[in-house]
């Protein structure tokens, strides 16, 4: 499989009851609005560089929830959200997830996310494991979002 097509082969293992958007490089993914326009708080999976991922040496891929609104207090205000939930989450996420800072520069980003050295972007089960963990995210964290003070 191409690195072109990973995103959009994870789009179709993700199934209809989300809304995608698959690129090259990294697909949103979210639940409920418009399907069309992707809101300031999704779940993500991106390719990254090699020097965001520690222990990596040629790539990284990040999976997780990300908060890009503009202002830097709604995304702290939806990240203290999903943290003081963490107990939960926790319980389907597993330790990997790290809830803090935007990955690979200074911004007023915020995420929930774990990253992944070095994976096989053309493996045969590559697609699979990439929508599996972005379901569980989707799974584990949305209902906490739905309860989080999310400016419009």
């Amino acid at each position: 499989m191409e690195l072109l097509g990973t995103f959009d082969h994870v789009a179709m293992a993700l199934g209809r009851d989300l809304h995608v958007l698959p690129r090259r490089w990294n697909i949103k993914v979210w639940k409920g609005g418009s399907p069309d326009v992707c809101p300031r708080f999704h779940f993500e999976a991106q390719v990254l560089t090699a020097r965001h991922v520690p222990g990596a040496r040629t790539l990284g891929l990040e999976i997780g929830f990300h908060a890009e609104a503009r202002d830097e207090a709604d995304n702290a205000a939806v990240l203290a959200a999903l943290v003081a939930g963490e107990r939960t989450w926790r319980r389907a996420l597993g330790s990997e997830p790290v809830a803090g800072a935007f990955l690979g520069r200074a911004s007023r980003w915020r995420r929930i996310s774990e990253t992944w050295a070095d994976p096989d972007l053309s493996g045969p089960d590559v697609v699979v494991e990439i929508a599996d963990r972005l379901a569980t995210y989707v799974a584990a964290l949305d209902p906490l979002l739905r309860r989080a003070p999310v400016p419009a």
